[in-house]
């Protein structure tokens, strides 16, 4: 299985991101998406400099996709879209329909986690559109994910979200402009104050949800580092980690050491745990609710 770093989620500063990567390029990741996915008004990065990032980590040996926005809300946001659709040096990851109708026929691509790809009759017409790879929906469970293994098109490559905060859910609303009593059109780029989303709690004071501008994502961290064999016995191509503003480096190490056996994987799971912005969870893969943790003694 390869490891796969995906699109970065948060807004950083422009030195940080292009830092970050510069330490990504001497990890073990085999591939790296690139790319604004969540909302057009953060503009540390433009496509140039994202282009810029992505010849660097090809010179590393990386293969490099560039990420459509989830959510497009207007006319400026289609047409940087079809600009990365139509870079004509990298490979896109479709993150929605008006990517995938951009690339179809035209280039193979990557279809998104957000594409809702819950069938086989699905799968098979996103790959009839060229699709190379396909990005499991983030709530689906193993047993799901076995049966679409079973009748997989020939030639399509599978990738699981394995680690990280899942990104729940888009709005054309930015809950974190609303915490500080600003309009979304002038929210003074509030994301940047917070590298990891901002944190929601119940009134019981549970960790619930975070935060993240126009994206909505789960308060624990989802880690299937102790599904690793399972997902090898299904064919799993890839596995998706996503950013995150400390121990990135670390969590590949574990990760990497896992799929090569040299880990035991309740060892990793546990090597991972200091790592961790928040506790871990794992219900979705389980056909659980999805802040369980579910061990493998009872899963």
């Amino acid at each position: 299985m390869k490891i796969a770093l995906g699109p970065l989620l948060y807004y950083w500063p422009r030195d940080t991101v292009f830092n970050f990567y510069d330490r990504m390029a001497a990890t073990k990741v085999d591939i790296v998406y690139l790319g604004e996915t969540v909302c057009s008004r953060r503009h540390e990065l433009r496509l140039a400099d994202w282009l810029a990032i992505a010849a660097r980590l090809r010179e590393a040996g990386k293969e490099v996709v560039l990420s459509t926005q989830v959510l497009l809300e207007s006319g400026s946001d289609v047409s940087v879209m079809h600009k990365i659709a139509d870079n004509g040096e990298f490979a896109v990851e479709a993150n929605d329909m008006g990517a995938v109708q951009r690339l179809a026929g035209k280039l193979p691509f990557v279809a998104g986690p957000h594409l809702n790809l819950y069938n086989l009759p699905t799968l098979q017409w996103m790959a009839s559109l060229g699709a190379s790879r396909w990005v499991m929906p983030l709530e689906m469970k193993q047993d799901d994910l076995a049966l679409l293994q079973q009748g997989r098109p020939s030639g399509l490559q599978t990738e699981v979200f394995a680690y990280g905060r899942l990104p729940l859910a888009y709005s054309a609303r930015c809950f974190t402009a609303r915490h500080n009593n600003l309009p979304k059109d002038d929210c003074r780029f509030s994301c940047l104050q917070h590298p990891d989303g901002l944190l929601l709690k119940t009134r019981e004071s549970e960790e619930f949800l975070v935060l993240n501008g126009t994206q909505t994502q789960s308060a624990r961290v989802y880690n299937l580092v102790d599904a690793l064999d399972d997902m090898q016995a299904l064919g799993v191509d890839v596995i998706r980690l996503s950013p995150q503003p400390q121990h990135m480096a670390e969590v590949v190490a574990v990760f990497d050491a896992a799929r090569t056996q040299g880990l035991a994987l309740q060892a990793a799971l546990a090597r991972l745990q200091p790592l961790m912005p928040a506790q871990g969870c794992n219900g979705y893969w389980h056909g659980r609710p999805g802040l369980e943790q579910v061990s493998l003694a009872t899963a």
